[in-house]
């Protein structure tokens, strides 16, 4: 027996899709901010700024993965993986603000290439 998808069960997916892409687009430009920062005089206050869209694209990610899943009847599963990158967004933050490079710089990247594996899975 077929499952029939609804219109809304594929908004549900766009929206998720979009999420993920949103918040990989704002790690991406984190580490360009970065880069800004150790070359130009603005590059800090791009960098602050872009740290607090990318921690919103990750609650956004988040709010998109349950959407997707409780009304949308999706996999529970993306609402783990946002979960996870939540998590890291936070710990990214507190290491950032503490002025850890060692583990901002490495996790940063992790972030990137996760979110990149997230938006290619789906």
């Amino acid at each position: 027996m077929a499952t029939e998808v609804t219109p809304d069960v594929r908004r549900g997916f766009w929206f998720l899709r979009a999420a993920i892409g949103l918040q990989t687009a704002t790690i991406f430009l984190q580490a360009v901010s970065a880069g800004l920062l150790l070359t130009s005089s603005y590059g800090e206050v791009l960098h602050s700024v872009g740290a607090r869209v990318m921690y919103g694209a990750s609650m956004l990610y988040l709010l998109a993965a349950v959407l997707a899943w409780k009304p949308g009847g999706g996999s529970p599963r993306p609402v783990g993986y946002a979960t996870g990158f939540l998590v890291l967004a936070s710990v990214q933050v507190v290491v950032g603000i503490a002025h850890v490079p060692s583990v901002h710089l490495p996790l940063g990247v992790l972030m990137f290439g996760l979110s990149v594996l997230a938006l290619a899975r789906r």
